[in-house]
């Protein structure tokens, strides 16, 4: 996927290409997450509605925590709580997968070897 040191580096139309790729996958990522944050908050507060739902998962997948924590009772709380670490590591997952074009390029560009 990524070219080698051998190789020049992409021109800038095809790097916009990768990155598009990149932050593609990305967005797909972080919707599937808020998807299944969705369903685990309606399934577990049946009597709450896709609205409460969607706030609560899309809160939890930011980082700022759900709303009215202490009304989800225990098994909606498990959920928050075991969501939310897993939007810890979506996070780091979906900064990695954006970065990893650019940190690619910059250190390609210490790296090559342009008369070989």
């Amino acid at each position: 996927m990524y070219e080698h040191r051998m190789m020049s580096p992409l021109t800038f139309p095809k790097f916009l290409r990768r990155m598009a790729l990149h932050g593609s996958v990305a967005l797909a990522l972080i919707a599937v997450s808020l998807f299944v944050g969705m369903f685990g908050f309606h399934h577990y507060l049946a009597n709450k509605s896709w609205s409460f739902s969607f706030l609560n998962a899309s809160m939890i997948l930011s980082g700022m925590g759900p709303v009215e924590a202490e009304k989800l009772g225990p098994t909606g709380q498990v959920f928050a709580g075991v969501y939310a670490l897993y939007s810890g590591i979506v996070f780091i997952v979906v900064m990695g997968i954006v970065l990893a074009p650019v940190i690619h390029r910059i250190l390609h560009r210490f790296h090559w070897e342009a008369g070989r």
